[in-house]
C-alpha cells in the first residue's frame, strides 16, 4: 500500500482542525482506511468500502478487553456523577482549600501530581483517579480544565513509562525476551530509565508548570476563557468528603487486588483491562450503597444521576469505538509498517537511533497506540542493535519515548481520551493545548539522542 496508507491518519486530522469534530473525523478516516484495502483486493472493490467499515465497528465488540474499557468508560460516568451530585466533591474541595494541602494553586497542582505518581502502576486509573480529587479545585482557583487536562496526561504515562513496575514493564518485557542482550532484560530495560528523555523532558515540563503557574500558547487563551469550569458545582450542598474518598480507596486497592487475583498472584501477570473494570464497578457500589445508607438519594435518585453520568460520557465512548476500529484497520492497512520502514540503511549510524525516536512518535500519532508502536518498532530496532552495534538501552529509551509521544498527541489514544473524561475538558481542546508542549518536548529529546549517539557510539 506505500504511502497510501498515510492517507486516513491525516485525513484524520485534517478534518479536525478545520471542523474540530473528532466522531467525523475518525468515521471518515476508518472509511477511507478500509476503502484502500477494498481497492487493493484483486477485483478492485472499493464500494464494500462502507460496509468493510461497519465490520471493523462491530468487530471492536468482539474482543472481551475493548467492550471492558467501554464499560469501564460508562462505569466511571455513573461515579463521577455520583460523588458529583451528592456534594462529596465540594466537600472535599472545601477541606483541602482550607487545609495545608491545597491552599494555593500551587499546591493544588502538586497534589495532582503527587496522586499521579502514587497510582503509577496504570496510567488510565492514574488520570481518572488524580482528575476525579483535582477538577473542581482547579475550578475553586480559576485554572482551565485544558491545564487540568495537561498535567494529567502529561505526568502519568511518563512516569509510568520510567518507573515500569507496572503494566507496560511486563509487556515490554515480554516483548524482548526473543532477542538476547549482553545485560539481563530487566537491566536493559531499567536503563532505559535516565535514557528516556522525551518522558524527563516532559516531566521536567509539567513541574515547571505547576510550580511558577505559567502557560504558553493556545493554553494561555483557554485559561482566560475558562471554558470548562462547572458552575453547577456551586448549587450543589456539600455533605462529607468521605463519601468521596472511601470509593477512591476501593478504586485503588481495588485495582492492585484485581491484578494480584487475574495473574493468580503475579501482579505483572495481571490483566489490566479487568482489573480496572472490575475496581471501578465495585468503586460505584460503594459509593452508591454509601449514599443510600446515609439517606443522600433514594434508590431512584442515584439510578438517575448514575445513568445520566453515563450520559454525559457517550460521545467520548463514541470516540473510543471509532478510534480502536481506526487503530485495528490501520494495523491491516500497514500504515505503521510504512512509517517504521522509513528508517533505511542509508542513514548513517549517528542518526539511526534520533530516527528510532521519530518513526516511534509518528507511529504512535497516526495510530494513537503507544503499545502498538513497541510492537511495531522493537522487532525492528533490536536487529539494528545487533547489526550496527547500537547501545541498547539508548536505542530502547528511543522507541519507548517516541511511543509515549504519540500517546500524548493523538486524538484516537485512548489516554488522550481517558484524560478529556477525567479532567472535563473538551477532547479537542485538550490535544490543541497539549500539542506544543509535547512538541517543544520531542524537539528537546530528538537533539537529545542525537547528542548522545555522538557520544556514546564507538
Amino acid at each position: 500500500m506505500d504511502a497510501w496508507s498515510l492517507l486516513p491518519p491525516l485525513l484524520a486530522l485534517l478534518v479536525v482542525l478545520f471542523t474540530r469534530e473528532v466522531i467525523s473525523a475518525l468515521a471518515l478516516a476508518l472509511l477511507a482506511s478500509e476503502t484502500l484495502q477494498a481497492f487493493n483486493t484483486p477485483d478492485r472493490a472499493f464500494w464494500r468500502g462502507p460496509e468493510a467499515s461497519i465490520n471493523e465497528i462491530l468487530a471492536v465488540f468482539s474482543s472481551a478487553g475493548n467492550t471492558r474499557l467501554l464499560l469501564f468508560s460508562l462505569s466511571v460516568g455513573a461515579l463521577l456523577a455520583l460523588v458529583r451530585e451528592s456534594g462529596a466533591t465540594k466537600a472535599l474541595v472545601l477541606r483541602m482549600t482550607g487545609s495545608r494541602f491545597a491552599a494555593t494553586p500551587a499546591r493544588a497542582g502538586a497534589l495532582t501530581l503527587g496522586t499521579s505518581a502514587a497510582l503509577f502502576i496504570e496510567s488510565n486509573l492514574s488520570i481518572f483517579v488524580s482528575g476525579l480529587v483535582s477538577r473542581d479545585l482547579f475550578d475553586r482557583f480559576r485554572m482551565s480544565r485544558a491545564r487540568l487536562a495537561y498535567l494529567l496526561h502529561s505526568f502519568s504515562p511518563p512516569i509510568c513509562i520510567l518507573i515500569l513496575l507496572n503494566g507496560w514493564g511486563a509487556y515490554l518485557l515480554g516483548l524482548l525476551g526473543n532477542y538476547e542482550f549482553e545485560q539481563s532484560h530487566v537491566a536493559v530495560l531499567a536503563a532505559t530509565i535516565p535514557l528516556n528523555f522525551y518522558a524527563l523532558f516532559t516531566v521536567a515540563m509539567v513541574l515547571f508548570t505547576v510550580a511558577t503557574g505559567r502557560v504558553f500558547g493556545p493554553m494561555r487563551q483557554s485559561e482566560a476563557e475558562q471554558h470548562h469550569t462547572d458552575a453547577s458545582i456551586d448549587a450543589i450542598k456539600p455533605s462529607k468528603a468521605r463519601y468521596l474518598l472511601l470509593p477512591l480507596m476501593v478504586l485503588v486497592g481495588g485495582m492492585i487486588s484485581f491484578m494480584f487475583i487475574t495473574g493468580d498472584g503475579d501482579f505483572l501477570a495481571g490483566d489490566g483491562s479487568r482489573s480496572v473494570l472490575y475496581a471501578v464497578m465495585t468503586a460505584v457500589a460503594v459509593a452508591y450503597s454509601m449514599l443510600r445508607i446515609g439517606g443522600v438519594f433514594s434508590h431512584a435518585e442515584g439510578m438517575t444521576h448514575m445513568f445520566n453520568g453515563m450520559k454525559e460520557l457517550l460521545p467520548l465512548v463514541a470516540i473510543m469505538v471509532f478510534s480502536i476500529a481506526l487503530g485495528a484497520s490501520m494495523k491491516t492497512l500497514g500504515t505503521g509498517s510504512y512509517l517504521a520502514g522509513m528508517i533505511g540503511d542509508w542513514l548513517p549510524t549517528v542518526l539511526v537511533i534520533p530516527m528510532l525516536f521519530l518513526a516511534g512518535a509518528l507511529v504512535s500519532f497516526s495510530t494513537g497506540t503507544s503499545w502498538g508502536t513497541f510492537a511495531i518498532l522493537i522487532p525492528i530496532g533490536v536487529p539494528l542493535i545487533h547489526a550496527l552495534g547500537l547501545p541498547p538501552s539508548l536505542a530502547l529509551a528511543a522507541i519507548l519515548g517516541g511511543g509515549v509521544f504519540g500517546d500524548h498527541c493523538s486524538p484516537i489514544s485512548d489516554t488522550t481520551v481517558v484524560t478529556s473524561m477525567a479532567s472535563g475538558c473538551d477532547l479537542f481542546e485538550h490535544v490543541r493545548t497539549q500539542l506544543p508542549y509535547a512538541l517543544f518536548a520531542a524537539l528537546l529529546a530528538f537533539v537529545s539522542y542525537g547528542i548522545a549517539s555522538w557520544i556514546m557510539l564507538p
